[in-house]
């Protein structure tokens, strides 16, 4: 039975460690919404180091037997989502296929690619989740292909409120290997960042979208 501090701690501790994470209360990044983020995640980073690779692969495995059970296929969500959707299918023997941003301009105009049949049991695979508004749009895509989507996983979340309330609106369970609570606490606890800095990711959080505007 995966045991989900520690799982929460290692990943936090990989990201931190191979800079898929990167935290800059000082100097703050510029998302494509727009915000102002103290926080950059780019989860690509853990694919060109094998042991974290493996590490992520087997827990959100493990992951998806204890809490989903039965499957018949893993879906990725287009880009990120599809090389971690990819080992996770490998690791648990099942098909894969990913759901696009949106559908193919040529050819047979697919937006799920590869072989499944409406009626199957799915898990999406996600590497990051910030507001789900695109994790869910596949979710949304899968089910009007007549899939059954038994919920989705990923590797690391920001805990945003409006996650919670988009997936619960959508009636889709997610589950992530790490999240933001963990990684700050960690990477406070290990001299990554100082008290000040702490505080200031913390402020970050409980308004994410206003932050920084001061």
């Amino acid at each position: 039975m995966i045991n989900k501090s520690e799982v929460e701690q290692k990943v936090a501790e990989s990201l931190l460690q191979i800079k898929a994470i990167k935290l800059q209360p000082n100097n703050p990044f510029t998302w494509a919404s727009g915000w102002k983020s103290p926080i950059y995640c780019d989860n690509r980073i853990t694919l060109s180091h094998p042991s974290i690779r493996t590490y992520i692969r087997q827990n959100l495995s493990a992951l998806i037997q204890e809490e989903f059970g039965s499957v018949s296929v893993i879906a990725g969500v287009a880009t990120a989502g599809i090389p971690q959707g990819v080992l996770v299918a490998q690791e648990l023997g099942l098909p894969f296929i990913y759901v696009r941003a949106k559908a193919k301009e040529h050819g047979r105009g697919n937006l799920i690619e590869g072989e499944f049949s409406p009626g199957q049991r799915v898990v999406v695979v996600e590497d990051l989740i910030s507001t789900g508004n695109s994790s869910l749009q596949a979710v949304h895509a899968l089910r009007e292909a007549g899939c059954e989507v038994a919920g989705l996983v990923g590797i690391f979340n920001y805990g945003f409120d409006a996650a919670d309330q988009n997936f619960k609106q959508a009636k889709c369970r997610f589950l992530t290997l790490s999240n933001y609570n963990a990684l700050i606490n960690y990477a406070a606890e290990h001299s990554y960042i100082t008290p000040e800095e702490l505080k200031l990711l913390r402020n970050w959080r409980e308004d994410p979208q206003n932050w920084g505007k001061s």
